[in-house]
């Protein structure tokens, strides 16, 4: 039932075939709780886009982990998670696990968005995800032997998904995270050179970092047939939040598990090991 406590009742993951949900919902499940994936492919099925099906998906669920995709950043993404907060309210719900987004200015208004509600909420503001590299965003690139990204990018200090997705959980079962926010990073700046060296690596092969105008990247992106909102958005990202405004590291993972955030460096050495990219890595 919805009106069951939110530690124990049943959680709809949504963005649950995603980076941090599909994890999220894992780790649920592993410790025993109810679990709904939130997607078009699920059943009822969730689309962000047709808040007529949100109340099938919402119906017996306690509480929710949201994670908008593709992008909070969006126009009209912030209105449309307002408008799922409510119906969630409505619906029983009592507990809001939110994934933001570091130095977006949508991300900061969804945030506020949910301070204002009477939920349980924990919000997990976070930089980008080392599996952006290995988990599509970058890796065409990284198969292809050439990373062509802006030169205008600043250091970033990258997290680990299995952070973010450990803490989600805790914060689904432990009240000592309610009404936090975790502003969730890696230990260590990097730029985005640095990172596509250390997977060549350990891949054991050459990829290339090629910087571009900002410009050029942009029409990279339309030559590869992109939809014209997800262009603007990715240049929108990389404007906005790879600035160097987000690149101070942060204390979220330790603050919320205890112990330091895993490091860039390990996520490559495992990754590499699965041959995800390829070369005969050492």
């Amino acid at each position: 039932m919805a009106n069951e406590h939110w530690s124990k009742g049943s959680v709809l993951v949504l963005g649950g075939t995603g980076k941090t949900g599909r994890r999220v919902a894992e780790r649920l499940v592993k410790a025993g709780r109810r679990v709904r994936l939130g997607s078009r492919q699920a059943q009822p099925a969730f689309d962000w886009e047709k808040p007529e099906g949100w109340a099938a998906a919402l119906d017996g669920i306690a509480a929710v982990y949201v994670s908008y995709q593709p992008d909070i950043a969006l126009p009209g993404a912030v209105d449309t998670v307002r408008a799922f907060f409510r119906q969630a309210r409505e619906a029983g719900v009592s507990k809001i696990v939110l994934l933001s987004g570091r130095g977006e200015p949508e991300a900061e208004e969804a945030e506020e968005a949910l301070r204002a509600t009477d939920f349980d909420w924990t919000i997990l503001r976070c930089s980008w995800f080392f599996q952006n590299f290995s988990e599509n965003f970058f890796l065409d690139s990284i198969l292809a032997g050439e990373v062509a990204l802006p030169d205008t990018l600043a250091p970033e200090p990258f997290v680990d998904v299995d952070d973010i997705a450990e803490i989600a959980v805790a914060a689904f079962s432990d009240p000592h995270h309610s009404h936090q926010l975790y502003d969730i990073t890696g230990p260590e700046a990097l730029t985005f050179e640095q990172a596509v060296a250390a997977i060549a690596k350990a891949a054991g092969r050459p990829i290339a970092y090629v910087p571009v105008s900002l410009e050029a990247y942009r029409l990279g992106l339309v030559e590869q047939g992109l939809p014209g909102e997800v262009v603007e958005l990715v240049t929108y990202l990389f404007t906005t939040v790879l600035d160097g405004r987000n690149e101070p590291v942060a204390d979220g993972v330790a603050r919320a598990l205890g112990r330091p955030p895993r490091n860039f460096a390990d996520y490559v050495a495992s990754t590499a090991a699965t041959s995800v990219w390829g070369g005969n890595h050492v």
